[in-house]
């Protein structure tokens, strides 16, 4: 994934970033403006742009690291 498309995917999920979103709601509302996103890529967007925007928006960048987290830990489990 080219930083552009991350970049572009991490606006995404800021825009839809709320703290009342489950998880399994951001990525919906995600893949309905990026359709082609994977599960994995959503969640690597959500980490740039927990990095890109913590200092100005730091409600919504706890909000994104409990995200990217969760999915993270949940993917790994799979995996083994």
């Amino acid at each position: 994934m080219k930083e552009s498309d991350l970049k572009e995917l991490g606006e995404a999920i800021l825009k839809e970033t709320r703290s009342d979103i489950t998880p399994k709601q951001l990525i919906k509302a995600v893949r309905k403006a990026h359709p082609e996103a994977t599960k994995k890529e959503i969640v690597r967007a959500a980490f740039y742009a927990l990095i890109a925007n913590a200092d100005r928006e730091p409600e919504k960048a706890t909000a994104l690291q409990n995200f990217a987290i969760t999915q993270r830990m949940n993917d790994d489990e799979l995996q083994d």
